[in-house]
């Protein structure tokens, strides 16, 4: 499945950057400690300004999700299964799941990070179900 270009700013760049290695970061506030994603400018919490990325377990539990049955691009093999998950460090990711028939998902499955590779070396998280050991390759 290709992917479209998907542009970086100064704000995404070190989050994109650690995509590189396989790190799942998300931002941190110093201020007051949030933990936030997607990266911003602005901590979501109080507001402040001084952000910046830590690593994450990329244990996951599946807060919602979808079934997409009719792809919005040819390049996409339909039926695939966008969700949300939230990390056990408390911030939510909109993602993909994997690695299971769209039928079966259920909220509150644990599921672990896996990594689908981009063009230009980034890579992009998905979710797997936690116990089936998947970590860190997703198909291409």
């Amino acid at each position: 499945m290709s992917a479209p270009e998907i542009p970086t700013d100064e704000i995404t760049e070190p989050w994109w950057d650690a995509t590189r290695a396989r790190r799942l970061t998300v931002q941190r506030c110093a201020a007051c400690g949030r933990l936030q994603h997607y990266p911003r400018a602005l901590c979501t919490g109080c507001g402040g300004t001084d952000l910046d990325f830590v690593d994450v377990s990329g244990d996951a539990t599946v807060d919602a999700f979808t079934v997409v049955h009719r792809s919005p691009r040819p390049d996409l093999q339909a039926p695939y299964v966008v969700a949300r998950v939230r990390l056990a460090e408390g911030p939510i990711l909109l993602t993909q799941l994997e690695g299971a028939e769209p039928g079966v998902w259920r909220c509150d499955d644990p599921v672990k990070v896996a990594w689908r590779a981009l063009p230009d070396g980034r890579h992009l998280p998905v979710f797997r179900p936690a116990a089936s050991g998947a970590d860190q390759k997703a198909e291409d």
